[in-house]
């Protein structure tokens, strides 16, 4: 299976099972536009690969390496459909079939420097979160000024505030921001290593209510949106 293929299927299975929890060989062939044969032999070879869960007449389940590689082709296509809207200027109904075009070519490199020249974006032209970068750094003020060493890569995943359940918590591993972001989440008592939890959420992507050091606080959806936990079972 060509790696594009691969990618392609890794990120259908994701979508799907975001929704359904299981993806079956139906509706990623229905994502796909391609045969339920073709789905079911694509299954078996990424079972194999170790890059997902598949049981006949059940559908597939991403393994941890297949959620990774998921997760950081979902971040490419977002950062660039962000990009083809807000530099190129491209119609918002066009951005995603352009994003999936470039985004099994994109290297690290070129995707830490869109991520930088486009100021750590949290959302993209359709309102999906994007994914924080694995690298294993606190926030995004190295990158921004220019400072930022090489890091080794984070090894676990990390949820953001605003996709945590209610009474799911953990500790702050990661803000997306510069400077003055992580200043004003460290007035409010969040920073790095904190634990917290998800009290309630607003509908209509209102407020989120978190309990942290002892008492509750509320944070707008887009301050959510930029501070992530690991260990996300952690309640503070």
């Amino acid at each position: 299976m060509a790696s594009e293929q691969l990618e392609e299927y890794l990120e259908a299975i994701y979508d799907i099972g975001e929704r359904d929890g299981t993806a079956k060989t139906s509706s990623i062939a229905k994502c796909l536009n391609v045969a339920p044969a073709s789905v079911t032999e694509a299954l078996r070879n990424l079972s194999e690969k170790g890059y997902v869960n598949y049981e006949p007449y059940r559908g597939a389940t991403l393994t941890g390496l297949g959620k990774e590689m998921a997760v950081r082709i979902k971040r490419r296509h977002r950062l660039l459909e962000v990009f083809l809207r807000d530099v190129l200027k491209i119609e918002d109904d066009h951005v995603h079939d352009e994003a999936c075009r470039m985004e099994h070519t994109l290297s690290d490199e070129t995707e830490c420097a869109l991520c930088k020249m486009l100021k750590a974006p949290s959302r993209c032209p359709h309102g999906s979160l994007i994914q924080p970068c694995n690298r294993e750094v606190d926030d995004c003020t190295g990158c921004f000024t220019g400072e930022q060493e090489p890091s080794e890569m984070r090894d676990e995943p990390l949820v953001s505030v605003s996709d945590l359940m209610e009474g799911q918590g953990g500790r702050i591993a990661f803000i997306r921001g510069d400077k003055k972001v992580v200043q004003r989440l460290s007035d409010l008592g969040l920073t790095v290593k904190t634990a917290i939890s998800l009290v309630r959420k607003a509908p209509l992507e209102g407020p989120v209510e978190i309990a942290v050091r002892r008492t509750k606080l509320a944070i707008d959806r887009a301050i959510a949106d930029n501070i992530f936990v690991s260990q996300a079972a952690e309640k503070a």
